[in-house]
């Protein structure tokens, strides 16, 4: 009889691996303590609206493929993929610069680099030969497999083609020897907010964001984020993968150096030869693993640089808001100041970058007729004091400059449908550690070898995969880690992506 798994936890990574681990030809069982599947990739159905919970940039469409052509799927049977043009709006918080719409078509996107800096269209091009180069060599040399020591990822291909990679540089040193205009720089820098770091101690490799959005393309799945979610589910269901919703673990049961199966909070047990956590990885150590298992310190907890936390407004709106893309970025005018006071000196955000999702621009499915369904969301430290007092002066506050970059009105008083989420939100729905949105951050020292790995360093059956984990944040990220768990099961040591399944019904 085929080994049983089970999974703690419902992100994309834990349903990933569910549905590669069943088609393998594994037994599974994904327990989820909320009420929905999904983890961050949820929905809130609320009055006609359908928001999406957490994702909602659908990048590195590659990625997705090689994983549904994986699982033996077609793509497109199940996500009507929609291509966006503009990919993304811009506003500045200067009033002699004007917003600018990103098309992800090169020749297109390079006017609009030469209207910020004179001659920074040809220096694009060959910033973009490099951020190609680097996303490539990741994606064939490390992206896709399970780095357990520095040997691992210092392979003889990175080490000669290092300076190539940038890895030991900062993102704000890399992009500031290419460009001088403080406006180009804010356009190539902010994607990293998307991997929970500030340019300015984020390794330059990162520079890849811009060959993933400018060449690659910005994407939308119609029906929103969600239909993600249901993807992996039905193709977990079509090889026997068993769902279970509102079913909270409080331990991982381990004798010596193997987990057995888990507690939930009911006091039953599930027995299990193999234990794949989907959970937060400190919530997992601190608290599933108890003091005797855990693989580290308090202090090792308290030294991580984690990604910010978010305040999240889900705002359902009367009437048409103009000014807005399906994907809307407003920068703030002093860029150093907003970042630290994320990761530095933590504040709220005096001054707040932050990013407007609009759906509703492109699918008319997720809000009633002529509304708006309107996701807000702000970048903020974790760990922050966070009250409904702070929130709503917090949501006037962004909705007074979304009127003041977009000349619309009124925005408050036509709210008919509003969900405030924020840092005691992230730590009570998915257990994250201080209320971080992401986890860690992608700095030099928790990237590669040094991100937590796939696997429990003393319990041979326990595994890791999610955002915490290598590689890292990221839908695209977590679909990988789910393909790492495959890998360290069948001994595979390379660096290259699988190109079939194996038979684990043996294992």
């Amino acid at each position: 009889m085929s080994k049983h798994v089970v999974i703690i936890g419902s992100g994309l990574g834990g349903l990933a691996t569910a549905a590669l681990l069943a088609k393998s030809g594994l037994r599974v069982t994904v327990l989820e303590k909320n009420e929905q599947l999904g983890g961050r990739a949820s929905i809130l159905e609320k009055e006609g609206f359908r928001f999406d919970m957490g994702p909602s940039w659908y990048l590195m469409p590659d990625i997705f493929e090689h994983t549904f052509s994986l699982l033996g799927e077609k793509l497109e049977d199940y996500l009507d993929l929609v291509r966006l043009d503009p990919s993304y709006r811009v506003y500045f918080k200067d009033e002699a610069v004007a917003p600018v719409d990103l098309r992800s078509i090169v020749e297109e996107d390079k006017k609009i680099y030469e209207q910020l800096e004179s001659g920074s269209s040809s220096k694009l091009d060959e910033y973009l030969k490099r951020s190609k180069y680097q996303y490539e060599v990741s994606k064939k040399d490390f992206l896709y497999g399970n780095i357990d020591s520095p040997l691992d990822f210092f392979t003889p291909q990175l080490l000669l083609e290092g300076t190539k990679l940038s890895v030991f540089q900062t993102m704000d040193t890399y992009v500031k020897r290419w460009f001088s205009s403080p406006f180009v720089q804010k356009l190539l820098q902010y994607p990293l907010v998307f991997l929970g770091n500030s340019p300015f101690n984020a390794p330059a490799i990162y520079s890849m964001m811009t060959h993933i959005d400018t060449e690659l393309g910005v994407f939308y799945p119609k029906g929103g984020i969600y239909e993600i979610t249901k993807s992996l589910v039905a193709i977990g269901k079509k090889y026997g993968v068993e769902y279970r919703v509102n079913k909270s673990v409080q331990r991982i049961l381990v004798e010596g150096r193997e987990a057995k199966g888990v507690q939930l909070e009911d006091g039953s047990e599930i027995a299990a030869d193999m234990v794949v956590s989907n959970a937060d990885l400190e919530f997992t150590d601190r608290v599933l693993l108890g003091e005797e298992h855990r693989q580290h310190s308090d202090r090792y907890w308290n030294k991580r640089t984690l990604a910010p936390s978010a305040f999240i407004a889900y705002l359902g709106i009367n009437g048409r808001v103009k000014g807005l893309e399906h994907h809307t970025l407003v920068f703030a005018k002093d860029w150093k100041e907003n970042f630290r006071q994320i990761f530095d000196q933590p504040v709220w955000p005096t001054d707040p970058s932050f990013y407007v999702c609009t759906p509703s621009k492109t699918d008319d499915t997720v809000a009633p007729p002529d509304h708006e369904n309107m996701f807000l969301l702000v970048p903020v430290a974790a760990g922050l004091e966070d009250t409904l007092e702070i929130r709503e002066a917090y949501l006037q506050k962004i909705l007074a400059t979304i009127e003041e970059q977009t000349g619309e009105t009124h925005l408050a008083e036509r709210i008919v449908v509003k969900e405030l989420f924020s840092i005691r939100d992230f730590e009570k729905r998915y257990n994250s550690y201080r209320g971080t949105a992401l986890g860690l951050a992608h700095t030099l020292l928790q990237t590669a070898w040094f991100r937590p790995k796939t696997k429990h360093s003393k319990i041979d059956n326990l595994y890791f995969v999610g955002a915490g984990a290598q590689p890292g944040i990221g839908m695209p990220m977590v679909l990988i880690s789910a393909e790492l768990i495959v890998k360290r099961l069948m001994k595979d040591t390379s660096m290259q992506a699988l190109t079939k399944l194996p038979d684990l019904s043996n294992l």
